[in-house]
């Protein structure tokens, strides 16, 4: 009997092990930062919402039924997509079928500027826009931070899921769900869907306009209807009926906490996103001046996670470090520091995790040898491709060592 126990015992502990290892991503040893550093630290303990969260994520991974969704938010680290989709990668290779919905999606082609590489945008007509950068934005933004805004009977935008430079491993998203967040700034013109040689007219709840398709896709394309009159459209939140994770990536270049809260429909978002865990990498943006003042960096954040804690009281917070950068290019940001010190302020604060990018990097000066090994782009702020990968890994790693520990 006690040989059988101890065989069991045994097997339970390599199978823990081996399953721990599946998990994680093969980091390569670069040899110029701490790995042992990658981890996601709760400087005022692990609090009720994370633990909620892991919950959640256990109740997927091993029995396959739950909907599990994130939303990583920040700026050009965001918008750019690659760093967020290595983590939605990751978290999908979990268990087969995790697919739980595309989420927020924006077509930044309207807007001129660059789509996140997880997808495709274009659009057609005449176009303006506005970002939460402005002073005090004229038209209400959403959580997006970004709108683009439309007069013209022509124009249309299309997303299409297709990533760009696709991998073996990649994921394919379809859909069958659409909400279309935005407004009409003048009249009653109004989003419809362009599919096949169908024209789908959405229903309106107040808030959004949804769309039931009828049958899965990969690609949508919106016309509008109702002219005279001009539409301001925010944002496309792409679901599916099936259970799962979803991870929406919120990224506008330029952007500050300051930006965001200037965002009126914010709150409005958040209630349709309805987020288990909001990764929170605002903060390159705020330091790139001549003065940084914590205790206002920390009030905005207070104010965001508010916002973010009246859509879902119980959402898990995770805040990241900035990652280390020069001012200008031409020396180290002295507020590095400062803002490290500030976010596990924060994530002690309200009992979240904080993972420390920064101090991952090697501190001050560090992103000199990032760059020397093409991890980081020559402005020494911005990773290159193979740098917003590497950071998807790590972050995925870190999580999974807080998850292992949770079931442990």
């Amino acid at each position: 009997m006690r040989r059988a126990l101890l065989a069991l015992t045994l097997f339970l502990a390599l199978s823990t092990a081996l399953s721990a290892q599946l998990r994680h991503r093969r980091i390569p040893r670069y040899g110029f930062f701490d790995v042992s550093k990658n981890v996601v630290q709760f400087p005022g303990g692990r609090g009720a919402e994370f633990d909620a969260f892991l919950g959640k994520m256990d109740t997927l991974v091993r029995r396959g039924y739950g909907d599990l969704r994130i939303v990583h938010i920040g700026g050009s680290h965001v918008q750019a997509g690659v760093w967020t989709h290595q983590l939605r990668r990751n978290l999908l290779s979990l268990r087969y079928g995790l697919d739980g919905g595309r989420g927020l999606v924006f077509p930044f082609a309207a807007a001129g500027t660059n789509t996140p590489m997880s997808y495709c945008s274009s659009a057609t007509g005449t176009w303006t826009f506005t970002r939460c950068l402005k002073p005090d934005p004229a038209i209400p933004l959403g959580a997006s931070g970004i709108e683009v805004s439309t007069s013209d009977p022509s124009a249309t935008v299309l997303i299409d899921l297709t990533e760009r430079n696709p991998r073996e491993w990649s994921p394919r998203f379809t859909f069958r769900s659409v909400d279309v967040l935005g407004t009409a700034t003048a009249g009653e013109t109004y989003p419809v869907v362009i599919m096949d040689r169908d024209t789908l007219k959405g229903f309106y709840d107040g808030t959004r306009w949804h769309f039931e398709l009828p049958h899965y896709t990969e690609y949508i394309r919106l016309g509008f209807k109702g002219f005279p009159g001009s539409f301001s459209l925010t944002g496309l939140f792409l679901d599916t009926p099936a259970e799962g994770v979803t991870v929406s990536g919120i990224g506008v270049n330029g952007a500050s906490t300051w930006s965001y809260l200037k965002c009126r429909d914010f709150e409005r978002d958040f209630a349709l996103l309805n987020p288990d865990l909001v990764i929170f990498s605002i903060g390159i943006n705020d330091i790139q001046g001549t003065e940084f003042d914590p205790g206002v960096f920390i009030a905005n954040y207070r104010k965001l996670v508010a916002k973010v804690r009246k859509a879902n009281p119980h959402c898990a917070i995770l805040f990241t470090s900035n990652n280390d950068s020069y001012y200008k290019g031409k020396e180290p940001n002295r507020f590095s520091g400062d803002v490290e010190e500030a976010f596990r302020s924060l994530a002690k604060e309200y009992k979240s995790g904080f993972w420390d990018l920064y101090d991952i990097m090697g501190g001050m000066g560090s992103v000199r040898m990032w760059e020397e090994h093409s991890l980081v782009r020559g402005d020494k702020v911005h990773f290159t491709t193979e740098g917003y990968d590497l950071l998807g890994d790590l972050m995925f790693n870190a999580l999974m060592d807080v998850y292992m520990d949770y079931i442990k």
